[in-house]
């Protein structure tokens, strides 16, 4: 660990950097990684995914959908996805011109930003004297959240916290989450459960927001999609259509990992930063594939798996630990990197 400080100023944070890894680490965790991609490969579990990784020089197994990615594949990826890239809120001045009030500068080796996470599907009412009661949440209880964080200024923007239940199977709760998160905070939305079928409709809820103009909503992106690869080593067909379709409208994708140490991964950390990194890398190829220099970040959410409970616990020491890893590995392969608690 080296002790690095930060002199304060606005915004600053003053602390310790965990270094976790020398050069030589990370070139041993790149090699491996780069071996699984391309000697095993990734399950890939979209047909149109797996053509556009064989158009680009990948070899395609029909049979097992097993996509392998070479190196070349890799770098030239790499060597697109943008370093910085920025997202914006809808900030409005008395005139009905765009403000960058809440535009937020995501970058490699960039400033350190704040989100809520969820997404919960239920609610604790205080009903006095010790006594609560919990229940489903709902679309309203959705749009409290929204204003909460809204309000308050060490959140940048905004990721789905809890789930509308009132509208599941009524109709597209996830379309129905969008719009009430958007129209709630002024910061930029973050859909942390997007659903491949429905991003169409996002992007006309976007450009509506811009009133119709969709070069403005390409250029001021509004809203950014959470996506992750089935562990382990999958892409599922909602993962690659929610990564096709967001680099095609120009929608910031996170593509992040949920391994489980001991579970859906291995259980030595070392080797599950393999995997994970495998897995995200393989879907930020997809998306620099579909358009050179789409807006991606490099993500983690993976922790360790507890085999006694059966739990992913997101507060363990473990994910800590593998948090500043990925981080150290995202910066490695020049991205923006978003990443679970400390």
């Amino acid at each position: 660990m080296s002790k690095e400080i930060q002199y304060p100023g606005r915004g600053d944070l003053i602390g310790t950097k965990f270094k976790l890894f020398s050069q030589n680490n990370l070139e041993a965790i790149d090699r491996a990684t780069r071996d699984v991609l391309s000697n095993y490969g990734v399950q890939v579990s979209d047909d149109e995914a797996r053509h556009i990784f064989e158009d680009a020089g990948c070899i395609v197994d029909y049979e097992t959908n097993i996509v392998r990615i070479p190196d070349f594949v890799l770098n030239l990826a790499l060597s697109r996805a943008p370093k910085t890239f920025y997202i914006y809120g809808r900030d409005l001045d008395e005139d009905g011109n765009y403000t960058d009030e809440h535009r937020i500068e995501q970058s490699w080796k960039g400033r350190v930003h704040y989100t809520d996470f969820g997404t919960g599907i239920q609610m604790c009412d205080y009903l006095g004297d010790g006594k609560y009661e919990t229940r489903d949440s709902n679309d309203h209880d959705l749009a409290m959240t929204a204003k909460l964080c809204d309000w308050c200024d060490g959140i940048s923007f905004y990721s789905l916290a809890v789930s509308a239940r009132d509208w599941a199977g009524v109709g597209a709760e996830d379309v129905h989450e969008m719009y009430t998160s958007m129209v709630n905070t002024t910061k930029c939305f973050n859909h942390i459960d997007p659903v491949a079928g429905h991003v169409k409709y996002y992007w006309e809820i976007l450009k509506a927001m811009y009133d119709g103009d969709e070069k403005m909503a390409r250029d001021r992106p509004l809203m950014t999609m959470l996506v992750c690869p089935t562990s382990p080593l999958e892409l599922s067909f909602n993962a690659c259509q929610v990564i096709i379709q967001g680099a095609r409208y120009g929608i910031p994708v996170n593509v992040l990992s949920m391994a489980m140490a001991g579970g859906s991964s291995s259980i030595h950390l070392a080797g599950t930063l393999v995997t994970h990194s495998a897995e995200i890398l393989s879907g930020i190829v997809l998306a620099e594939l579909v358009k050179p220099g789409a807006a991606v970040y490099y993500g983690s959410s993976t922790t360790t798996f507890d085999l006694k409970h059966g739990t992913a616990p997101v507060g363990s020491p473990e994910l800590g630990l593998i948090s500043a890893a990925v981080a150290e590995l995202g910066q490695y392969y020049g991205l923006p990197v978003y990443v679970a608690g400390m």
